[in-house]
Formats: structure tokens, C-alpha cells, sequence
């Protein structure tokens, strides 16, 4: 496993993060143990999840795990601001409420100090500045110690690195975003943005819930049984077989199954391999159900694909840009 520094800091992480969201709902507790076990062994240090994640269970099994490890071997990184509760101050990016899920973050991960908190989303109801102030004095307080953001528009990521850096606080230094072969918007305005900034981005759904893992191929007439997409169909989640079964989709997973009986890699793998190929690309955030699929995840660290096979990957997954990107593209660069 390599290890790089997110965004303008000195906190070195590994180079895949495994993502916890999976724990206490499609895992449980005891493969949620043995996947984190897996994750150290090879290397990793690096866990990210969310209060929200099966409200609070997922920060919970982290928590005993991690409170059986040397606390300091690991970076844990956890979020804020979706809805913890039925009440008018359970949710969003208001003082009161992240003082308070910071505390409970903290019992039930069973630790004194977050590495990494982050914002899961933009919040359009709370002024900028009172999010931003309120976590610069939980960092000077020691309880967390760098902030990061994740789905957050361009034009707020810049506001909130601009007024960080006018007012001398604390910034951001990492974004979490959608990424991958069949989502690429990230590009027209993100990853430039993190680049210019020093913002380290990561990203979430790296195989857009189980699309780019090989297991769905053009003629099925619908997601396999007890599936992550059959899942996001009955939920109506972003990966919904009515959002993603269409042309472009199958073109795309063609490619990647075409690459992958090339390189003798599973597609996983190499829907990996793409985005960790990409330099402006800090790392990927694995999760997975089962532990097989785990390894197999983290075996993508041990090769790299080809520059052919990425610019195939890059033609056959292309769309073309709305406005006013394809005007400034076309006329102006």
C-alpha cells in the first residue's frame, strides 16, 4: 500500500480508504470486523464514515474495532450534517448541531478526537461563516483535527476556501465527490478547483454502487436479485437500474469488460485502476458487502493499467459537455 498527504496538510493516508458505510446494513458487525482486519493487514489506514451511516451503527462497530488497535496507527474521518433526528435542530450545518454530533461521533467511535470531520453536503439554510467558525474552534478545542467537504457546488467549495482563508481559519483540505466511468461531470469544475486549491479529492462511488463491477451486462433485463442496484430501484438511490440503463451506460461497461479480459483483472479493478491513474485523483474510497469483494479491491493497488487502455476508457466513457463548457471548449482554449 503507498501513502500520500491529503490536500496542503502532513496527514499521510493510504492510498485506497475504506469506506464504512456498508456496516450495520448490507454488513454485519462480525464481516464488518474481519473487513477491517483485511484492510490493516494490507496496509491500510485510512476509514471514512458518516453519523448517518445506518444512524450511528456504523460509527459504532468502528469504534470497538478501533478501540482494540493503537489509536494513533489510523486516520478516521467521519461527517456531518444529514438528519439525526425528528426535531427542527437534528440536521444541517448550525452550531447547535455540530456540537452536538461531534460529541456523539466521538462516544461512539470511543475516541478523544476526530482526524477528519467533513461536511456531507452544503447546507443552504445556515450562513457560510457560522459553519466555518464553528469548526475552526473544534480544531483549536483538539476534537478534531482537519476539516474536509463532499458534495458540495464549485461555486461554494471556492466561497468556503475563500473565507477561510480571509478570515484565518481553519481549511478545508480534502473534498469527497462522485467520480468514475460512467460520472464524470467532476471534471468540468471540481478537480480543477481542488487542483488550484490543494484540496486532496476523493472518491465515492468509485464503481457507482456495483455498475463498473462486472455484474451487470447489456441484455439483462433487470438488476440480479438482492443487489445494490435492485436495492437503489425500490429506494429510488442515484445507482437505479431506470437511471443508468441506457446506451452510454453499456457502451462504458462493454469497454470495461473488454479491458478486463485483456489485463486477466476484474472489472472492479479496472474501473480502479482509471481513476487512480487520473493525477488530479487522491484516492478512491472502497466499500463493499463481502469480504471477496474487498480483496479484490484492494488488489487493484498491485498493477496499472496502460496508457492505451486509459485513453480507450477515456473515448469509450465521454459525453459531451453542456453549456458553457462546450462553447469555451470549442472556441476559447
Amino acid at each position: 500500500m503507498e501513502y500520500v498527504s491529503l490536500g496542503h496538510s502532513g496527514l499521510n493516508v493510504s492510498s485506497l480508504c475504506l469506506g464504512a458505510m456498508t456496516f450495520g446494513r448490507e454488513t454485519n458487525e462480525s464481516d464488518s470486523y474481519r473487513m477491517l482486519d483485511m484492510f490493516s493487514a494490507a496496509g491500510g489506514n485510512f476509514i471514512d464514515t458518516a453519523n448517518v451511516y445506518s444512524r450511528g451503527l456504523s460509527e459504532e462497530i468502528v469504534g470497538s474495532w478501533l478501540s482494540r488497535q493503537n489509536r494513533d496507527d489510523f486516520v478516521i474521518a467521519t461527517k456531518v450534517p444529514f438528519p439525526m433526528g425528528n426535531g427542527p435542530n437534528d440536521r444541517g450545518l448550525g452550531r447547535k448541531h455540530i456540537l452536538q454530533q461531534v460529541e456523539a461521533s466521538l462516544r461512539r467511535l470511543k475516541t478523544n478526537y476526530i482526524d477528519l470531520y467533513q461536511l456531507h453536503c452544503q447546507d443552504p439554510h445556515t450562513p457560510l461563516d457560522e459553519t466555518l467558525y464553528t469548526l475552526n474552534e473544534l480544531v483549536r478545542q483538539g476534537k478534531i483535527r482537519y476539516i474536509g467537504a463532499s458534495n458540495f457546488t464549485p461555486s461554494m467549495l471556492q466561497k468556503a476556501v475563500d473565507i477561510s482563508r480571509s478570515k484565518g481559519w481553519e481549511a478545508f483540505i480534502s473534498l469527497q465527490a462522485k467520480y468514475n466511468l460512467l460520472v464524470r461531470s467532476s471534471e468540468w469544475e471540481l478537480l480543477p478547483l481542488c487542483e488550484r486549491e490543494g484540496l486532496s479529492f476523493m472518491v465515492w462511488g468509485p464503481l457507482l454502487g456495483g455498475w463498473l463491477s462486472g455484474r451487470y451486462k447489456r441484455g439483462m433485463e433487470g438488476p440480479p436479485p438482492n443487489s445494490r442496484v435492485e436495492d437503489a430501484e425500490k429506494e429510488g438511490w442515484f445507482e437505479s437500474w431506470t437511471n443508468y440503463n441506457n446506451e452510454h451506460t453499456w457502451k462504458v461497461i462493454d469497454a470495461l469488460l473488454e479491458i478486463s479480459r485483456e489485463v486477466s483483472r476484474s472489472p472492479a479493478q479496472v474501473a480502479l485502476n482509471w481513476l487512480r491513474g487520473n493525477y488530479s485523483v487522491t484516492l478512491p474510497i472502497i466499500g463493499a458487502r463481502k469480504l471477496e469483494h474487498l480483496k479484490d479491491n484492494l488488489d487493484s493497488v498491485t498493477w496499472s493499467l496502460s496508457r492505451e487502455h486509459v485513453e480507450y476508457l477515456n473515448k469509450m466513457s465521454d459525453v459531451p459537455r453542456p453549456y458553457p463548457y462546450d462553447t469555451i471548449e470549442q472556441n476559447c482554449c
